[in-house]
């Protein structure tokens, strides 16, 4: 996604460069939200690797990110922990609740948090947050609570979409860039 692109307008560019925050959902979000089970009851999911590229980048630019699902598998903590991310919090009911929380234990103010999920137990945190994102497959009555819909698909790219935007917004992009293109990552 590009700044410039009309899906993103010029006040919501400007509240991005506020966000020292994201948190996020996991199921729908960082996967498609679908579950598999294999027949000894062990459970699979998959990422997609462009959204942990677009984590570890924000991280590195100052960007702190948090999970907040409502379910607990032991695949989500190994995920935060290949990613380097330290605020994971699993069965979380009342997210908004855990959001509020890790602003104060973080000294932020929810207007420096962008939150994305995708069903009814995100909807509060969507609302809340300084921005509230939301993905395309999440349904219509929880995307219509959002400042910004991804044009890609949880599971798919959508978190890369965000990370992407946020270092975009913040002026770190073509340092990004630099360091890819000069082989000094």
């Amino acid at each position: 996604m590009s700044l410039d692109s009309p899906l993103l307008d010029s006040h919501l560019v400007d509240r991005l460069r506020h966000v020292r925050l994201l948190a996020m959902d996991v199921d729908g979000v960082l996967t498609d939200g679908r579950l598999y089970f294999q027949a000894d009851g062990v459970e699979i999911k998959a990422f997609h690797t462009l959204d942990g590229h677009g984590i570890k980048l924000a991280q590195r630019a100052g960007i702190v990110v948090a999970l907040i699902t409502g379910r607990d598998s032991p695949m989500v903590s190994q995920r935060a922990a290949a990613l380097g991310v330290k605020h994971v919090f699993q069965g979380a009911e009342k997210k908004l609740t855990v959001l509020r929380e890790l602003c104060t234990r973080l000294s932020l103010d929810l207007d420096q948090v962008a939150y994305c999920g995708d069903d009814m137990p995100d909807v509060a945190a969507i609302r809340r947050a300084g921005i509230g994102i939301s993905v395309p497959s999440a349904p219509a009555y929880i995307r219509k609570h959002a400042d910004w819909v991804t044009a890609s698909v949880g599971g798919h790219g959508a978190v890369r979409e965000i990370c992407d935007t946020l270092l975009q917004a913040q002026g770190h992009w073509d340092a990004v860039l630099d360091t890819y293109l000069h082989g000094t990552t």
